[in-house]
């Protein structure tokens, strides 16, 4: 496998021919129109049958939503482990609120995917709610409910596993919240499924704020089957412009996770989506959330070139729109996920997860396949 960066006056052609393989095959692996104008600085994955050099078996875990696109879906599905489909959500008496999730489950089977529910805190506002982890957490009646509940959704839909994504916890609740991973866990256990726990991006044990102090990575990483490092975000829709996932800070989170729990537990997050924020940035605006290819099209529809962040191992560039507004654009190519993908080899790392796959991104599975086999549900 070859990461071409374009140069200026390169064309799909004249790459093919320095590497002579047939530029309709370049076209087609990375998922472009073959007379596509190229831009500076753009990616393309270069794949002969010399130059493949496949590492270890890793797990490759997806979250979805349930309206994912299905083409999109049926695209990812071969190079994925667990199809985590997001989200039953929790009431105040411990009862899920259904989701549409059927035909995924089977879709996932016949791609030998094994399905996993994700179970979340998110309440009726749509965000991570405290309080009802709290009530959760400190009523058993409820508790025991939930986990009735939860059981029941997975015996009755045929998921293998579960993924519990509980976050903004309150940093008072964290035994509570280990508590109640460990009493699931000894329940899931007895009906032969496995638990996963989403964890919070920590680089030590004393870190601040309400979204890390309840996520203790030792005593979790005891309980849990797998865990997911939610190393995204750094640059969020939020805040002012910046890498979503720079590498050189996620490997932090890495270090700082190897220390306290076993790698072949560890799955690193990686995020399938970039941010354009308006400059200069103003503290309550928000950035629009943009597919990978989309800023490849944002770039050549203004015609600027793709710089790459050596420090983050991240792309990025700037434009200007037609109401003279400037903009910053960050997101992944095929650089940036090899990048991460070298910390699962380097940490040795059970996998990956990406967040999420929902929108299409071929290159990502291109370096994806060409890194590393892919642990697949025996038919």
């Amino acid at each position: 496998m070859i990461i071409h960066v374009v140069k200026e006056n390169e064309t799909i052609e004249s790459i093919a021919k320095s590497y002579n393989v047939d530029y309709r095959k370049i076209a087609n692996d990375n998922e472009i129109s073959a007379d596509e104008n190229l831009v500076i600085g753009q990616t393309l994955v270069i794949i002969t049958e010399d130059n493949i050099q496949k590492d270890k078996e890793i797990v490759v875990n997806g979250y979805c939503f349930p309206n994912i696109n299905k083409d999109i879906l049926f695209k990812a599905l071969p190079y994925l482990t667990y199809l985590s489909i997001f989200s039953y959500q929790v009431d105040g008496s411990g009862n899920l609120i259904p989701i549409n999730d059927d035909e995924l489950i089977e879709i996932s089977r016949n791609y030998q995917t094994e399905p996993v529910m994700v179970v979340t805190n998110i309440g009726v506002s749509g965000r991570f709610d405290s309080d009802l982890a709290h009530l959760i957490l400190y009523d058993n009646n409820i508790q025991n409910n939930l986990i009735i509940n939860i059981l029941d959704v997975m015996k009755n839909k045929g998921y293998n596993g579960l993924d519990i994504d509980f976050e903004y916890v309150y940093p008072k609740d964290k035994n509570a919240y280990i508590d109640f991973l460990s009493k699931l866990n000894t329940r899931l256990k007895n009906n032969n499924y496995f638990l996963s726990v989403a964890l919070a991006p920590k680089t030590r044990d004393d870190q601040e704020g309400i979204l890390y102090e309840a996520h203790d990575y030792k005593m979790i990483g005891e309980i849990a089957d797998h865990v997911i490092l939610m190393t995204y975000e750094w640059g969020y829709s939020g805040g002012p412009a910046r890498a979503v996932a720079p590498v050189n800070l996620v490997e932090r989170v890495v270090e700082y996770a190897i220390k306290r729990i076993n790698p072949n537990k560890i799955l690193l997050g990686i995020p399938n989506y970039g941010y354009d924020w308006i400059l200069p940035y103003t503290e309550g605006t928000l950035a629009k959330s943009v597919g990978n290819y989309q800023a490849v099209d944002i770039a050549r529809n203004y015609n600027k070139t793709i710089n790459y962040d050596e420090e983050a191992q991240t792309p990025y560039f700037n434009y200007t729109d037609a109401e003279m507004m400037q903009h910053e654009v960050w997101f992944e190519d095929a650089r940036s996920i090899k990048a991460k993908l070298d910390l699962v080899t380097k940490y040795n790392l059970e996998g990956i997860s990406y967040w999420t796959i929902d929108r299409q991104f071929p290159q990502n599975y291109l370096v994806l396949d060409n890194t590393f086999e892919i642990k697949k549900q025996s038919p």
